[in-house]
């Protein structure tokens, strides 16, 4: 697997991003390449003692910065760090690009760059939480604006990541709601949970979040809106 990792974009870039591609290299069995300005990693190297032998180098002129409307990705910047590493993954050039970037322009760049799967309308944002038992949240924050297709295509999603990376067989899935009762929350949730009911998932219900730490589920679907506040809190 070739993983290429954006080391200009995201807090103490490129210094951190740097150390962390070595480190990469030396614990994990995959072809680690970098992006960014050329000079700069360089330099940065050189001050540093980082040894980059063994890490592709793919020069970038530009740099999206946080302040940087989502849009800049695709338009003013599509030279950048960020618009330049969605590229080539969208080119199949790379397996994997990571940023720790402007998220707008991430969700952005991926969407129009990349592109989503078949089927799938909106692209989400998904956080595992280290806890005992692993929490998969869909979305943290990428749609403030849902529909209940959306959560239903968050939940397959999320079950497919856990299946995949945690080998839990058969995930459990949850709607995070103010009640556990299958009538509450407002129109949204209430659609959602007749959806995820009939979707042939293993849907426990709604969960509250008190309850989430507890080993209840191990998908959690909200709208972006509310993931972020909880993810946040």
């Amino acid at each position: 697997m070739k993983i290429l990792i954006d080391v200009m974009s995201g807090d103490n870039a490129p210094l951190e991003m740097i150390k962390g591609a070595e480190m990469a290299v030396k614990e994990f069995d995959h072809d680690i390449a970098i992006i960014g300005d050329e000079n700069i990693i360089s330099d940065i190297s050189v001050k540093n003692d980082i040894d980059l032998s063994g890490i592709e180098i793919i020069h970038a002129p530009t740099v999206i910065d946080m302040e940087d409307k989502p849009m800049a990705v695709v338009r003013e910047k599509r030279d950048s760090s960020m618009g330049l590493g969605l590229k080539k993954l969208s080119l199949g050039e790379v397996d994997a690009f990571v940023s720790a970037g402007n998220t707008g322009a991430l969700i952005t760049g991926a969407t129009l760059i990349v592109r989503r799967f078949p089927g799938i309308n909106r692209a989400a944002i998904a956080t595992v939480l280290p806890l005992s038992n692993p929490v998969l949240l869909m979305d943290s924050g990428a749609n403030l604006n849902v529909t209940s297709d959306n959560i239903a295509q968050f939940a397959f999603m999320g079950a497919k990541y856990m299946e995949k990376i945690y080998g839990i067989e058969r995930p459990r899935v949850g709607q995070l709601n103010n009640g556990t009762e299958y009538n509450k929350g407002n129109t949204l949730q209430v659609e959602s949970y007749q959806m995820l009911s009939e979707s042939g998932l293993d849907f426990v219900g709604n969960v509250e979040s008190k309850a989430v730490p507890f080993d209840v589920c191990d998908v959690l679907v909200t709208d972006g809106y509310t993931g972020n506040i909880f993810l946040k809190s």
